[in-house]
């Protein structure tokens, strides 16, 4: 089987901890130029966006020389750019590293914050924050949270290390175990694992269960319940797309602060983070593929909505 020949480094620095957009030429096509390829290819960038970074010199090819607007079209041709940035509300609340050695960073996420680059999430993001904060332009994630849920990530220093500590996750051998405030409902028998098969369509904000064979497994326990409200322990075994909200929401017992389940409501105005989702990664275990040591992380966070539930559910202002 021939092996594809990894791309030539980039030329340009990360801006911001955000790497340079590499795109690399079709085989075919029609185009005369380079610059006119990258007007067809690039629509959302704006009108007169591509022909502007051009003029300023901002394309470049692998040497790091700017492409010049009349170079010719080449099929296979790398180049790079930085591009603009999103306005996006600087989230107001840090990213805790729990542990640093030479192979990982283990990071305690807030909410709100996305785990990498994403859309409207560029600098915004728990890689870009470390990558600038411990000035390790390298470090990738193994894996992600979504930006409404808090709690513990696991990141990789060396690019060629990155394969072996995502395997720990595609082979389910890191134990994951989250916590959760939902309702409390005394009729729910508890602990049970609940099993379904979720599918999450691509343009569409809310995952659903649908008949079939299971994709995905949680165990739910109570861990201890108060004033209406539950405190639950969630075990999963599988990592579908929203996963702990969907098997929280079919038992019954929506978590907090949750904008998508049981219905899709309106959007909050950015830089509202007044009701955070009340779902944290608690605790990462796992053997470490590169050093063999037992690993065991546990976030330092606690969720608003149990320790002072009119404090996450008053109209104050930024209280992660």
């Amino acid at each position: 089987m021939r092996r594809r020949t990894p791309p030539p480094p980039a030329p340009l620095p990360q801006r911001d901890g955000v790497d340079p957009v590499r795109v690399r030429l079709p085989v075919g096509g029609t185009w005369a130029t380079v610059r006119e390829h990258l007007v067809e290819r690039l629509t959302g960038a704006g009108p007169g966006m591509v022909e502007s970074m051009f003029d300023e010199g901002l394309v470049v090819g692998a040497d790091g020389r700017a492409v010049a607007p009349d170079a010719p079209f080449r099929p296979g041709m790398f180049v790079w750019f930085h591009r603009g940035l999103p306005a996006e509300v600087p989230v107001p609340f840090p990213v805790e590293v729990v542990y640093r050695d030479e192979h990982i960073v283990v990071a305690d996420k807030p909410h709100f914050l996305a785990t990498t680059p994403r859309g409207t999430h560029v600098a915004q993001t728990a890689l870009a924050r470390l990558r600038h904060e411990l000035d390790i332009p390298a470090l990738t994630a193994a894996h992600r949270l979504d930006r409404l849920t808090a709690g513990l990530v696991l990141f990789t220093v060396r690019p060629e290390e990155r394969g072996a500590y995502q395997t720990l996750f595609r082979d389910r051998r890191v134990r994951k175990e989250y916590e959760a405030v939902a309702p409390y409902d005394p009729a729910l028998a508890l602990p049970r694992t609940v099993r379904s098969r979720i599918v999450k369509e691509r343009g569409v904000q809310a995952a659903r269960e649908v008949e079939g064979e299971p994709n995905a497994e949680t165990r739910v326990e109570l861990a201890e319940h108060r004033s209406g409200l539950g405190r639950y322990r969630l075990l999963p075994a599988t990592g579908q797309t929203h996963q702990l909200r969907v098997h929280l929401t079919s038992l019954g017992v929506p978590i907090l602060g949750d904008p998508l389940y049981p219905e899709v409501t309106a959007p909050v105005p950015a830089g509202d983070f007044r009701r955070p989702l009340q779902l944290l990664a608690r605790r990462l275990e796992f053997t470490d593929p590169v050093t063999g040591a037992d690993h065991s992380f546990r976030s330092g966070r606690r969720l608003r909505a149990w320790t002072s539930y009119a404090d996450w559910a008053g109209p104050e202002g930024p209280h992660d």
